[in-house]
């Protein structure tokens, strides 16, 4: 990775974050994910050679650490790479300011929209039982995605994953990242018709409590306001 030489503090914190990916990693890690292959799934186009290389830099850094775990390992953030929150969410929030543009569809990809989902769940207020979200997601590339939802445990399946959906959810992949992004809500978007949801009146009221959206939809709500 680059060294600058020079004795400035943004020079010493470019050194760590300002190459390709490097704070897609940490925000990746900043938002949960543990193992190599929830990191990856969170960044399509990387390849899991640079990966491996950009983690073991951020190791090296004394950003995160690897943790033996059953199976492997855990990459866990250092307090060091748990005080870049505030940088990762400063620099997400001035692109909302100063970059802000609607979604373009070739911007969305379904699974890495389904697995942030995923990941930006209010568990408290996920329903006792098992509840199976299937989303229909329509477009140039149709495909069908699932989302498992259990108080424990949230797992995306791209294949069936056994079980009868009770909730389906159908919608082209950009409209439904204006939702998670912020732009719009979810009430408005399946009155305006582009987004159907199908399933029993009471998993359907409770359905847009169960989702935090994007950290950064405080911000587009006030940049849109």
């Amino acid at each position: 990775m680059r060294e600058y030489a020079q004795y400035c503090p943004v020079a010493l914190a470019s050194a760590v974050l300002a190459d390709r990916w490097m704070p897609l990693i940490v925000r990746e890690l900043i938002l949960g994910s543990r193992r190599f292959n929830d990191i990856d799934r969170g960044l399509p186009g990387i390849s899991r050679t640079l990966l491996t290389q950009r983690l073991q830099h951020l190791e090296r850094k004394g950003v995160l650490e690897r943790v033996p775990v059953a199976r492997g390992h855990e990459y866990q953030l250092t307090p060091a790479g748990r005080d870049l929150e505030g940088v990762i969410m400063a620099i997400g929030e001035w692109a909302v300011r100063w970059m802000f543009t609607e979604p373009e569809p070739r911007d969305v990809d379904p699974v890495t929209l389904t697995w942030w989902m995923s990941r930006r769940l209010d568990r408290a207020e996920l329903p006792a039982e098992r509840v199976v979200i299937e989303f229909d997601y329509r477009g140039d590339d149709p495909t069908r995605i699932w989302l498992l939802l259990e108080r424990e445990e949230a797992s995306v399946c791209t294949t069936h994953p056994g079980f009868n959906s009770d909730i389906i959810i159908s919608t082209r992949p950009v409209d439904l990242m204006r939702v998670f992004s912020g732009i719009t809500t979810l009430a408005q978007s399946a009155a305006d018709g582009s987004i159907g949801l199908a399933g029993p009146p009471r998993l359907l009221r409770a359905l847009p409590t169960w989702f935090l959206w994007s950290p950064f939809a405080p911000a587009v709500r006030q940049r849109l306001a």
